[in-house]
């Protein structure tokens, strides 16, 4: 089982205490513990594949990070995003690259 997340009560606990509620206990608690129903390495690959679609960069370094720890190799990032490029948009694409690029030559 992962470490328990806090990023929402660090971030965000005073201002929004629900919300960090949900993303701490029931988002990364209750649904990325079902590891029965998918795997981490699969919630992962579908969760940065969503925010690259979405443009969602802010988000993007943590799960990349977490993505690499749950087994996503190097090559197989470059392709998913060079996949998601022509569907996505180039320039989803390229932030995407410079994002991965620093998580997967660490």
């Amino acid at each position: 089982m992962a470490q328990k997340q806090t990023a929402g009560r660090d971030q965000l606990g005073d201002f929004a205490p629900k919300f960090a509620e949900l993303n701490d206990d029931v988002l990364f608690g209750q649904v990325w513990s079902r590891e029965k129903e998918l795997k981490p390495r699969d919630r992962s690959m579908i969760t940065v594949t969503t925010l690259i679609t979405k443009g969602a960069f802010e988000q993007l370094p943590y799960h990349m990070q977490t993505a690499k720890k749950n087994g996503i190799i190097k090559e197989e990032i470059v392709e998913v995003i060079t996949q998601l490029a022509f569907y996505v948009g180039w320039p989803n694409a390229w932030s995407a690259f410079n994002i991965a690029k620093k998580v997967w030559t660490d």
